[in-house]
């Protein structure tokens, strides 16, 4: 799409959002960017690789996947060994220097009670403001893109490409939808609720998606007796190890609720899923097996961990997609498993080894 000369209005800043903006912004004779809810968003730190990087991080591969699987996020970055007030100021801001740095959403786990604690959460929000502000020129603006309404990383963090800096363009302006809510878009543009109204040529809408059960829904996936997927999961989504649904033999939902999912890396994630579940199908094969399905009570098991979990984090505390609270009507349930990419593939590998407990083998 070439946004040359033209009026633009981009209505949304989730990651979609605060990665085109820059970009949009570049091309169009003006951007309107119409904001519902400020994101927290760390620097992507993208930038050419040189050849000896390329031979350094060769040289340590293997050690990286393994340190990588291990890990909570599927990264080979350990948070700080301790927690957040247990080192000296300094120490704690040079962590947080060096987090700022890597770039992307790793900032979240720079101390290991940062999504525990709310104290120390805050100290990690206050680093952050403090570098957000430093780029943004006008504090009227910079006070609209500071979220206050859920702790940082609670909302899967942004990464971007000088998304802030963004705002100290003449040709580019913030609407707090917040303040002022859209009232009707027409052929011409978009009033806003106090009669104000934005002539555009051009409408991005980056506003989200039903993550993580929405596209399965639409599948229209059906069970035994003819069940809908869509109707077991009416109170939000049941399932065993994220892999398995009772009243469903053979249906493995990969990467998705109940696993660690959008929580650590994914494609690890996917790797982790698939090795599993090609050995399982081997060990059906060889045995004679031609279904497998989750016992309704491992079922109920997993649902219940994957919720105490949760609720013993801050992640509740913001309405994010995490929870489904993006779409209307979507029951608030946290949908990850949120105890580490790591941990889990030890859980998942503890029921292979000991013949699938939690699950049913059928022969006819």
């Amino acid at each position: 799409m070439d946004f040359g000369g033209l009026r633009v209005g981009v209505i949304g800043t989730g990651s979609s959002g605060i990665q085109a903006v820059p970009l949009i912004a570049e091309q169009a004779a003006h951007l309107t960017v119409f904001q519902r809810s400020a994101n927290f968003s760390i620097p992507a730190g993208n930038a050419p690789l040189d050849e000896e990087t390329r031979r350094r991080q060769k040289a340590g591969y293997a050690e990286r996947r393994r340190l990588s699987r291990l890990s909570g996020g599927g990264s080979p970055h350990a948070a700080h060994p301790s927690p957040t007030f247990e080192v000296s100021p300094e120490e704690r801001r040079a962590a947080f220097e060096e987090r700022w740095a890597l770039g992307g959403v790793l900032y979240s786990k720079t101390f290991p009670d940062q999504l525990t604690d709310r104290a120390a959460n805050d100290e990690a929000r206050a680093f952050w403001e403090e570098k957000v502000r430093a780029l943004v020129e006008d504090p009227a603006v910079a006070d609209l893109l500071v979220p206050t309404d859920h702790p940082i990383g609670t909302k899967r963090i942004v990464t971007d490409s000088h998304y802030y800096e963004t705002f100290n363009r003449d040709d580019v302006e913030l609407v707090s939808l917040r303040e002022n809510p859209i009232e009707r878009i027409d052929r011409t543009g978009i009033v806003l609720a106090d009669g104000g109204r934005v002539e555009l040529d051009a409408i991005v809408f980056a506003t989200g998606f039903d993550a993580m059960t929405g596209a399965i829904d639409r599948m229209d996936v059906r069970g035994r007796g003819g069940r809908r997927l869509k109707d077991v999961w009416s109170g939000g989504p049941r399932t065993y190890l994220g892999l398995g649904v009772d009243g469903f033999p053979n249906l493995f939902n990969l990467t998705g609720a109940g696993s660690p999912s959008v929580m650590a890396n994914v494609v690890l994630c996917a790797e982790q899923h698939v090795d599993w579940l090609a050995d399982c199908l081997r060990h059906l094969d060889e045995h004679g097996y031609r279904a497998i399905e989750a016992d309704g009570e491992a079922v109920e098991q997993w649902v219940a961990q994957c919720r105490d979990r949760a609720a013993a984090t801050l992640f509740p505390a913001a309405n994010s997609w995490y929870l489904g609270a993006n779409i209307p009507g979507k029951p608030r349930v946290f949908m990850p498993f949120i105890g580490g990419f790591g941990v889990y593939g030890e859980i998942i590998a503890d029921v292979a080894a000991s013949g699938y407990k939690g699950f049913t083998l059928i022969r006819d």
